[in-house]
């Protein structure tokens, strides 16, 4: 007896099985397919995205708490500024300060008994102008410390001597005239001795004799550190070379240095 199957044909498994439905199930898949590496492609790159986020948002936590820290720090910072200006300035008095007193006390050491000071000013630079300063024009061309002084002696060669004794000051380093003259013959008589007396005090003017000499005189410090500005010192006229004479009249000259 021949067998018969019984199973219709589109419910068969083998392979005289017919296909079904051709290639539209293979399009499914690879449509199916497509579409899972989409999403997962979407959910990669979500997950990267939020990573930077997270990243961003800790660096950002970062320079807020670096930034709080030298905000906290600042006044330190300040301080130390403070502190270098203060020390800076405190270095730049040291460096520039002028020892008046030992001046004054070895000024008075070398003073002669036929010399007699009228006027007498000590400043750092010219532009200082204390009251009632000898107006000795000469002192504008120092830039450092120096003296003016004005006064009177004897004779030419008590200014020259004087001179010379002014350099034995320890830091002289040169000394200038400005003038050194006795009175006109017209004015210095011995007759007047009674009114140059008063007018001593208020004018400056010490000549009560006809032999009596006025001198005016700069006395210079030039190795006291100055100001960046007065780089270099002009010369200024020096002692008399001769005493003879009636009047000196102040002349350009090499600069004397000083001893000490």
């Amino acid at each position: 007896m021949r067998p018969v199957n019984l199973i219709p044909p589109d419910e068969r498994r083998g392979d005289r099985a017919p296909m079904r439905t051709g290639a539209l199930p293979y399009v499914v898949i690879a449509a199916l397919g497509l579409a899972l590496l989409g999403v997962i492609a979407i959910v990669l790159t979500s997950k990267q995205v939020s990573d930077r986020k997270s990243e961003v948002a800790q660096l950002e936590q970062q320079e807020q708490e670096a930034k709080s820290k030298a905000d906290s720090l600042q006044e330190f910072t300040n301080f130390r500024t403070v502190q270098e200006t203060r020390q800076a300035t405190v270095d730049s008095l040291a460096q520039s300060r002028f020892d008046w007193q030992r001046v004054m006390n070895e000024l008075a050491r070398v003073i002669p008994s036929n010399v007699w000071l009228v006027q007498l000013a000590g400043t750092v630079n010219p532009t200082v102008q204390p009251a009632n300063a000898p107006d000795v024009t000469i002192r504008d061309s120092v830039p450092g410390p120096a003296l003016a002084i004005v006064g009177c002696a004897t004779s030419q060669d008590a200014v020259a001597g004087f001179i010379s004794d002014l350099q034995d000051i320890d830091g002289v380093t040169r000394v200038g005239i400005d003038s050194s003259q006795r009175p006109d013959s017209e004015t210095g008589s011995a007759s007047s001795a009674t009114s140059d007396s008063s007018a001593t005090s208020s004018s400056g003017e010490c000549r009560t004799r006809d032999f009596i000499t006025q001198f005016k005189l700069v006395v210079a410090f030039d190795a006291v550190p100055t100001p960046s500005t007065a780089s270099s010192v002009p010369s200024i006229p020096s002692a008399p070379a001769s005493t003879g004479g009636t009047e000196v009249a102040a002349q350009p000259a090499a600069s004397t240095t000083g001893g000490g």
